[in-house]
């Protein structure tokens, strides 16, 4: 057995779903190896099959307010939240003749997280009445959750996974009943050893023993096609919008482009901004970098920017795009069909207030 582990930092909630998607149907295909995606969410609650409303105890407008998205999914179990500083694993695996037991399957993901925390002197452990990985005696008192499980199998091929608390925002979980448990609430790596934990050491960690566990050998994944995405902003607050050609997708987006060999990221944004407008303007990083779906389970990394224009610039489109727009951030979020053009588009209005 082969696994291969993809270290994709941030992903949006949807980006993770089709990134499942796509790898899962390559592994159907034989095209890919069996695979671990490893990543960090933006703050999201997510609906198991099992989930009750009641166990969202704070209402929507609160949690729009917040800026926590809520996805219904596939997967088992009652309603989670995933966030920043939380380790999600996303294994897609087929699991062969001899390996079929879904209870295995989900101890030996349980096997994998016990040991990781073992690594870092926490005593992760299994409660016979609870899913998921715990700390029995926590520092907040009692038995708390540190790893949530939720999966989801179809003809043995795996979907889904785990979060692992590493140093998360715990008020968070404020908002549910995680995992409608209302008995116990829930811990981090970072509370149980009163130390910060970064979450690249845990996904080494992770990545060894998930491969011990699984009798696996791990195979490093090809590098990610890196893009970048520019948000333009007019003096009077207007967002620059472009619609690809109907060969290209016929969909409008802000500037985008790849980052050809040798280029930085700033160095592509600049070019990218002349080649598709014709503005000269200097972009400005938007601290934003994110992980989704190429096609055909591949995966593009992309960097946000943004850059300011006068009113009245004149726009000369490139032979990629049909036709320009200024339009209000409002119609902008609404237009934009992927969620990393949105929050590229929302940094940039909140730069300029």
């Amino acid at each position: 057995m082969i696994v291969t582990p993809h270290h994709l930092g941030r992903v949006e909630y949807a980006d993770g779903l089709e990134l499942q998607r796509q790898f899962q149907e390559a592994r159907r295909a034989s095209t890919v190896n069996d695979t671990l995606l490893l990543l960090e969410h933006p703050p999201v609650l997510t609906l198991g099959r099992g989930a009750k409303d009641a166990n969202i105890i704070t209402p929507r407008p609160v949690l729009e307010s917040l800026g926590v998205a809520v996805f219904e999914t596939d997967r088992g179990g009652d309603v989670t939240y995933h966030g920043p500083g939380q380790l999600v694993g996303y294994p897609l695996l087929h699991l062969v003749p001899g390996k079929q037991d879904v209870r295995k399957y989900v101890r030996n993901i349980e096997e994998v997280i016990i040991r990781t925390l073992a690594d870092f002197e926490i005593a992760g452990t299994r409660m016979p009445q609870w899913p998921g990985v715990w700390v029995e005696q926590s520092r907040l008192g009692g038995p708390r959750k540190i790893c949530a499980l939720g999966v989801h199998l179809s003809r043995w091929y795996t979907r889904h996974g785990f979060a692992l608390n590493v140093q998360p925002n715990l008020s968070h979980f404020e908002l549910i009943v995680p995992c409608g448990i209302r008995e116990a609430g829930v811990t981090s790596m970072s509370l149980e050893r009163q130390r910060d934990h970064s979450t690249p050491e845990v996904e080494a960690r992770i990545a060894h023993h998930f491969a011990a566990v699984f009798e696996a050998t791990l195979e490093p994944a090809p590098p990610p096609t890196r893009t970048v995405a520019v948000a333009v902003l007019r003096d009077d607050g207007q967002v620059l919008l472009l619609e690809r050609t109907e060969a290209r997708g016929g969909f409008w987006q802000t500037v985008t482009g790849r980052i050809e060999p040798g280029e930085s990221a700033l160095e592509a944004a600049r070019r990218e901004l002349h080649e598709e407008t014709g503005l000269g303007l200097e972009p400005t990083g938007a601290q934003y970098v994110h992980s989704f779906a190429g096609g055909a389970a591949t995966v593009i990394e992309e960097t946000g920017f943004f850059a300011r224009a006068r009113n009245g610039s004149p726009v000369t489109l490139s032979d990629e795009h049909s036709r320009a727009e200024w339009v209000t951030p409002e119609e902008a979020l609404a237009r934009l069909p992927f969620e990393g053009l949105r929050e590229v588009v929302r940094r940039a209005v909140q730069s300029s207030s």
